[in-house]
């Protein structure tokens, strides 16, 4: 049966209404209050886990206040995302403790046990730190150490960025080569796919997906490559005004002075591809979009129909959509 959009619309004017991550042999879904991970199971069913979400930006007007949203949102979607990729991983092995129903429900005030918070703390840290240490600082030292533009803000904020982007190009070259990534890639392009068939107000069915393209604007690879740009301008601003001040910069305070300004770096990309992505069927939004949508000709794959089914299953559970899937599709997928 297929499933009719009636309580929730795409808004040009709130393009992020929707939006999902893919995990570990599945997609975590997020929509207004909810967020929805769906998992392809070992036998072939697909386990859900369903839990509320209200964002700060929801509880508090402050945080609805441009660039702060950005990077508010930046930090919840992170928090989502390793629980999601935590649960996926348990789903995709089956030991996770879903009821019969392949469902799992937390709709009630349940909370975490203290060592599941504490793991999703030290993977967070974890995380955060390698990638400070790999796409941020290492830059920066390089720069330093290769190149003598210490004190000219652009010259160096330009070779630090172009530095950014390579090891960031050859990071997600490196990963596209192993078998499961690019299955991981597969079900973004999944995703990519299921949230345009949603934003179109086209039926939610692997037919109506399928058609949909898997290049999508306000892709997180997007994201990523929009704070590189954006962090050459912000940067190369602020090395401007520290040489003003204080006569000559080094490395140590480089360091000291661009990190605590990752936050509003998060925010400024947010609000920057929020207003292309908006745009982007006119000529100058095409031009800004396209550097993300080639980028992702390496971090999404075509997905199959069983892929799309997953993400589609994440979707309706984010928006309170209980059908069941089509009958043929559900015999596709007892039949491996």
């Amino acid at each position: 049966m297929a499933i009719q959009l009636q309580k929730y619309k795409f808004d040009a004017r709130s393009p992020m209404v929707v939006g999902g991550q893919a995990v570990i042999e599945g997609v975590m879904m997020r929509a207004p209050g909810m967020v929805a991970t769906a998992v392809r199971r070992p036998d072939g069913t697909i386990a859900v886990r369903k839990e509320p979400y209200i964002s700060l930006a929801e509880k508090r007007k402050f945080f609805k206040l441009p660039i702060v949203r950005g990077a508010v949102g930046l930090i919840e979607m992170l928090i989502i995302g390793i629980r999601a990729l935590n649960y996926s991983a348990e789903a995709a092995i089956g030991s996770d403790q879903d009821d019969a129903s392949g469902t799992r429900d937390v709709l009630g005030p349940k909370k975490a046990a203290a060592s599941d918070n504490l793991r999703l703390g030290l993977t967070l840290a974890g995380a955060l730190l390698a990638g400070l240490a790999i796409f941020f600082l290492s830059p920066l030292a390089i720069t330093t150490a290769w190149f003598h533009v210490e004190q000219e803000p652009l010259a160096f904020n330009l070779i630090a960025g172009a530095i950014r982007l390579v090891l960031f190009l050859a990071y997600l070259l490196a990963i596209s080569a192993m078998k499961d990534v690019r299955r991981l890639f597969e079900y973004h392009g999944a995703e990519h796919k299921v949230v345009f068939t949603f934003e179109r107000e086209e039926v939610l069915t692997v037919d109506s997906a399928s058609r949909q393209t898997r290049f999508h604007p306000r892709c997180g690879t997007s994201f990523l490559l929009i704070v590189m740009l954006v962090a050459i301008i912000l940067f190369g601003l602020l090395d401007t005004l520290l040489i003003y001040w204080l006569g000559a910069l080094s490395l140590p305070i480089r360091i000291a002075t661009h990190i605590p300004l990752i936050p509003l770096l998060g925010g400024v990309s947010y609000e920057f591809i929020r207003i292309s992505a908006r745009n982007s069927a006119t000529v100058i939004g095409r031009f800004i979009v396209a550097p993300g949508l080639w980028l992702q000709k390496i971090t999404t794959r075509e997905p199959d129909a069983r892929e799309l089914e997953v993400a589609l299953e994440a979707l309706r559970s984010a928006l309170g959509e209980e059908a069941s899937i089509p009958a043929p599709l559900v015999r596709q997928a007892a039949g491996g």
